[in-house]
């Protein structure tokens, strides 16, 4: 199924994607050389936007819980990234543990923890899961919607090593984005390999340092293409200091809010745009899609009903939102069924290893579709050389803007990579 975009407005979209293609050996040297120099996350997701007028990413995951919507027929990419990243990391791996998000009763979920078992398994390891729940205290089954099921065991921690019972791993993979905090359990393990390291988590990362970095990528990978960065940069403005339960900080950012919508405005006018700009402000930690509306005029943050502050002032796990991210909103142009949707890459190390669209039938252009009632079409993307078609009219090749999303997507996982080399507390500090 390929998704249609509803707008007239693609031209700096075709124009992009024929500048990509055109460019495509120069962009492939260009990231080659980058990882050179960084170490790409272990593995992410990044959600995307195509407006027809301007491609972005508006979120980075870097502990990705959709590997059960990838397509099938990308799983050996995915198999043959891992054998590249752990072969990078501990050649002589052997065995794996894997630690899930607590809320484990949900099926989608655990499928997506049976996808990655079977890609790591596939890639050659022994996996078991182990639970950071302290409520699992022996072996536990969980059944899946398919009828097969996994085992949680509880894990053990001796002197500077994590384990199971009669599990020794050498690397330890956390599908856990440690939003209510870094467990004692995590700290320490200096004879291991933890992957994602611990400042990855939502208890020390930050959505708006992750995209002041995706803005200096931005720049420099524009600067290559000769174009504008504001048509694959979202703009954005950081706000602290907030309580929404008690409306305390909304005078602050208001000021803020209705600066991004002047900004987005004028660049608006620029390229022609005729659409109503609007602001996306979401909890600067924290994912799921809780803490997240849309602004169109600062105004409306004046008298925000109280169900809206409810909503805005906790997230995951029950955290206090305080600080926002004030995020240009990008309207999605693409539908798939004639609902709204947008495009989700998934990498594992620097690969694209597949992707999917998240669907939502109940929701706007310029809406948040990481909501209840959304829903997950697999697609074929596929590695960075899927065998793009030049010739082909820009805007009508399916494998053309999916290559287009796999660049996008590799930049906004460099930049991923850059804001965890500036938050690692063990990095020198010069």
């Amino acid at each position: 199924m390929v998704p249609h975009l509803t707008t007239s407005l693609t031209g700096p979209i075709n124009e992009l994607e024929q500048r990509m293609l055109e460019s495509m050996p120069a962009i492939e040297r260009w990231f080659r050389l980058e990882w050179m120099e960084h170490s790409p996350p272990f593995y992410s997701s990044v959600d995307l936007r195509n407006a027809g007028f301007k491609l972005a990413p508006v979120d980075t995951n870097l502990f990705p819980g959709g590997f059960n919507n990838l397509n099938p027929a990308t799983l050996p990419l995915a198999v043959q990234a891992a054998m590249a990243a752990i072969e990078k990391i501990c050649p002589e791996a052997k065995n794996l543990l894997l630690i899930p998000e607590n809320h484990t009763r949900n099926t989608f979920y655990l499928s997506n923890v049976a996808t990655l078992m079977r890609i790591f398994t596939q890639a050659g390891l022994n996996v078991r899961l182990g639970s950071l729940d302290e409520t699992i205290t022996a072996p536990t089954e969980l059944q899946l919607a398919d009828g097969s099921s996994l085992t949680l065991e509880p894990l053990l921690r001796t002197r500077g090593r994590l384990g199971l019972k009669d599990f020794d791993p050498c690397t330890i993979l956390l599908n856990n984005d440690l939003s209510a905090g870094i467990p004692k359990l995590l700290e320490n393990l200096h004879e291991q390999y933890l992957l994602p390291p611990l400042h990855a988590g939502w208890a020390v990362r930050r959505k708006s340092k992750h995209f002041r970095c995706y803005e200096e990528v931005a720049k420099r990978f524009s600067k290559l293409l000769g174009m504008d960065p504001w048509l694959i940069n979202p703009m954005f403005a950081a706000c602290n200091g907030l309580d929404f339960s008690e409306g305390e900080g909304l005078e602050a950012l208001q000021t803020q809010t209705d600066a991004l919508l002047v900004k987005t405005r004028r660049k608006y006018k620029e390229y022609g745009i005729q659409e109503k700009p609007f602001v996306i402000i979401k909890a600067d930690a924290g994912t799921y899609g809780m803490g997240v509306m849309t602004v169109r005029d600062a105004k409306e943050l004046v008298d925000l009903s109280r169900l809206t502050r409810n909503k805005m002032s906790v997230v995951k796990d029950g955290h206090d939102v305080t600080e926002v991210i004030i995020q240009e909103g990008v309207p999605t142009n693409e539908r798939v069924n004639e609902a709204v949707a947008e495009p989700v890459v998934y990498m594992v190390d620097r690969y694209v290893v597949g992707g999917f669209y998240r669907v939502h039938a109940e929701r706007g252009v310029d809406e948040n579709l990481n909501a209840p009632g959304a829903s997950f079409v697999p697609l074929a993307f596929a590695r960075s050389s899927h065998l793009p078609r030049p010739g082909e009219k820009p805007g009508a090749s399916p494998p053309n803007r999916f290559y287009m999303y796999g660049v996008i997507a590799r930049l906004a996982m460099l930049a991923a990579s850059y804001e965890l080399e500036v938050t690692d507390p063990e990095a020198e500090s010069y």
